[in-house]
């Protein structure tokens, strides 16, 4: 017996690509045709209501060329900088809730995490110590290379549910698959809410490279080679603004109607490796640089 999903479902999709250029493209063109048409928190009077879905993307070999996508809506430099704001934390000074800027960033609540009941009040008990989280990831693995509990958080439920813009990322889960000569390590994100033709691009390269840097620090420990295996990511609500249909149009038709190579880069184009190294000194000077410039 077969059942269908009614009018008022939520769509659960599943796409599986090789890299992440091909992977956005097929999630954008998935979430476009089959999505929910339904509102948002943050549509202004005139937005159409939202594309939205559940879906379930694997990315075969998330290191694989193409690893750029041309169009995504942004750039070598903003995609170095938010690279940084997630594995470096250049942006951690951001966070000053009590002066109504930042809450978080991925970067802190990953790497010291520190659950607090009011995150707007400086004076709010922090009872716990921060917590290296992807430390302790690196580390339960390395002493049990089979374990199922390596994972990361970032809800915090005494606080994010009263702040406007609680975080997107939910969870990162690690696993470990022994293969000849060494191991493979598997890596999946749970997401509560995401901008797929925004953020999307940008949130897995950053993830991914942190999958990297994951894998090389367990291979440090083991002294066994550690190579990143597939990237699952998995958002409850993926979904395309209203305010950003036409640009998305625009973009669907050129994913069905151009060659596919000709909107990727391989990750060693030279005016990708330009901008990006650009990017980099810019940062090391001024980790600021960036936003400034954007204005």
């Amino acid at each position: 017996m077969t059942h269908s999903l009614s009018a008022a479902d939520v769509p659960a999709l599943s796409i599986t690509a090789r890299c992440l250029p091909e992977a956005w493209e097929k999630a954008v063109i998935a979430v476009w045709e089959q999505g929910l048409t339904i509102k948002t928190q943050y549509d202004k009077p005139d937005d159409p209501p939202s594309k939205d879905a559940t879906v379930m993307i694997t990315v075969a070999d998330p290191f694989s060329e193409p690893r750029i996508h041309k169009n995504f809506p942004g750039g070598p430099e903003e995609l170095e900088a938010y690279r940084q704001e997630v594995v470096a934390g250049i942006h951690d000074h951001w966070i000053d809730p009590a002066a109504g800027k930042w809450t978080y960033t991925y970067h802190e609540r990953l790497f010291a995490y520190s659950p607090v009941e009011d995150i707007r009040d400086p004076k709010s008990p922090r009872p716990f110590i921060p917590v290296d989280q992807i430390q302790y990831i690196i580390d339960s693995l390395s002493s049990c290379t089979h374990t199922r509990r390596s994972q990361a958080i970032t809800w915090m439920p005494t606080c994010d549910p009263k702040t406007d813009d609680p975080p997107c990322l939910q969870r990162i889960w690690c696993r470990l698959v022994q293969e000849k000569g060494g191991y493979v390590l598997n890596m999946n994100t749970h997401w509560r809410s995401r901008d797929l033709y925004k953020a999307w691009f940008m949130n897995a390269y950053a993830l991914t490279d942190l999958q990297k840097i994951i894998a090389e620090k367990i291979s440090q420990k083991l002294g066994r080679p550690v190579r990143v295996g597939r990237y699952v990511d998995i958002s409850d609500s993926l979904h395309i603004y209203g305010s950003y249909f036409t640009n998305a149009q625009v973009e669907v038709d050129k994913m069905k109607n151009t060659p596919f190579i000709a909107r990727a880069w391989d990750s060693s184009h030279p005016a990708f490796e330009m901008m990006t190294q650009e990017a980099r000194e810019k940062l090391a000077q001024d980790p600021d640089w960036y936003a400034r410039a954007k204005g």
